[in-house]
């Protein structure tokens, strides 16, 4: 099936448990509505349920559930932002401590929302560095 050669590579980085998600998922997909964004956008939501985009690779969540606004409302028809696979529910102490991991300058004076942000943005940082950008 096309979801081991389709798989991003940061996936690829993950946990086993992550691609196996992201596999069966986007396969079962590739099934009802054809290979396509929409095959990918519903892999992705499996993934965000379970796990979490730290840097470069997908760790596992502290808790099953959505992971920001979109995940949580869902739907082709209603779309908003994405928090690009960080866990935007989680706590601010959560946060932090991936902020800390990723190295995230001045996150201790940062809001919630503002450690969204900038977690999304050195995740994106390492995933370019890690495909060689």
């Amino acid at each position: 099936m096309p979801g081991r050669e389709d798989m991003p590579s940061t996936l690829r980085r993950s946990p086993d448990k992550a691609q196996r998600t992201w596999e069966k998922t986007h396969d079962s997909a590739v099934e009802t509505y054809g290979e396509g964004e929409r095959s990918h956008r519903t892999a992705f939501a499996a993934v965000k349920h379970q796990f979490e985009k730290v840097g470069d690779h997908w760790e596992p969540k502290g808790r099953k559930g959505p992971s920001d606004r979109q995940a949580a409302g869902g739907g082709p028809e209603r779309r908003a932002p994405t928090a690009g696979g960080v866990d935007a529910n989680a706590t601010k102490d959560h946060l932090l401590s991936v902020a800390r991991e990723l190295d995230v300058a001045g996150r201790s004076s940062m809001t919630k929302p503002e450690l969204v942000k900038a977690i999304e943005k050195a995740n994106d940082r390492a995933t370019r560095k890690a495909r060689g950008g």
